[in-house]
């Protein structure tokens, strides 16, 4: 009978601590969701307006405050420069630390400290508080049927002429690791604001393809095109190949390297694709504010006329928590030094 007793007293202990934290974190959610309502939220995009990077950001935002306790008004802004390393110094140091400013940045502006040695930034990604990434990228490269290159393999023999963001955007990088690692011939002009104006110069035909460009953003524009045969796609730049590539037999890049070193730098390199629109806020957010933001882009990410709009636009949604996202960055920045290194100097002049 005592032992019964006993039983059901540590029940019941544990069923009020467990009613406590639930009341507990109920009044901090509410505390924070009437912290947001009336509020302005930003959502700052490190990129000009009309690219991928844009449709995404422009698209969560319209939904986003839905899901925020207090529902505020969420709206989309651009902020370009230096790879979204403009927008994220922005975040970082100038906006407000308090919830109300997120961050649509590029990888490339998440992996500037790990991979190159002249950092631009002035601020360390590793401390911002991330919310969420949009989805997984697998990156092409695709070039214009008159630029007389059929495959990869004639890069090595011919020159290619790409058009490119600036170093940190990943129609930069991810070239200059095939043309500094492999040694393909390409010559990239690089300066234009961002993955619109490539593309629009790249119809034009100043320029004759893009690398580092996504699936996804390729996919919805040049559909006709890649049909019509006027654009042709020349290779997967990621660590796995696209179900719909690998159909249509599209090479990964890495199938390119001459050795397992080579391969090895790739895979490290690619494996930022896989958090390729992340969010943030700065590290110094309340922490409870943060977990109440992550939660509201993941319900977001769920929402049915959200997934319409993406489905009718022809982008993929594929998201990844808050949690995992700041996992993975972990993960990334303690990759093998001699690998790291190597990335390094290939950027080192750039």
């Amino acid at each position: 009978m005592a032992r019964n007793r006993c039983i059901l007293h540590d029940g019941l202990i544990a069923t009020l601590l467990l009613t406590s934290l639930s009341i507990t974190q109920a009044v901090a959610n509410e505390a924070e969701g009437s912290f947001f309502k009336g509020k302005r939220v930003t959502m700052l995009i490190g990129s000009s307006a009309g690219g991928g990077y844009d449709v995404y950001a422009r698209l969560i935002a319209r939904h986003f405050g839905k899901y925020i306790p207090g529902n505020p008004i969420v709206t989309a802004s651009n902020m370009a420069g230096a790879g979204s390393n403009v927008a994220a110094a922005f975040i970082a140091n100038s906006a407000p630390k308090d919830g109300t400013t997120i961050g649509a940045l590029y990888m490339g502006a998440i992996v500037e400290p790990l991979f190159y040695d002249k950092v631009r930034s002035t601020h360390n990604p590793v401390e911002f508080n991330y919310i969420g990434n949009a989805n997984t990228d697998y990156d092409v490269c695709v070039v214009r049927s008159d630029a007389g290159v059929n495959s990869l393999a004639d890069v090595f023999h011919k020159e290619l002429i790409l058009g490119a963001s600036a170093p940190g955007g990943a129609t930069y990088d991810f070239p200059t690791l095939l043309k500094e690692l492999l040694g393909a011939k390409l010559k990239i002009v690089s300066g234009y604001p961002g993955s619109r104006e490539v593309n629009l110069a790249l119809e034009k035909g100043e320029v004759q393809g893009i690398c580092g460009q996504s699936w996804g953003g390729v996919a919805a524009m040049y559909e006709p095109m890649i049909r019509s045969g006027s654009i042709k796609l020349l290779a997967q730049e990621a660590v796995s190949g696209h179900p719909s590539l690998d159909r249509m037999q599209v090479p990964l890049t890495k199938e390119f390297a001459s050795s397992d070193a080579q391969r090895a730098v790739m895979n490290l390199f690619y494996q930022q694709t896989s958090f390729s629109r992340p969010y943030v806020v700065a590290k110094d957010v309340p922490t409870a504010r943060v977990t109440l933001l992550r939660r509201a882009f993941m319900d977001t990410m769920q929402d049915k006329d959200l997934r319409e709009e993406a489905r009718r636009a022809q982008i993929d949604v594929d998201p990844t928590s808050g949690e995992d996202m700041q996992k993975m960055l972990t993960q990334l920045y303690a990759s093998p030094v001699d690998q790291i290194h190597a990335i390094r100097k290939i950027y080192a002049a750039k």
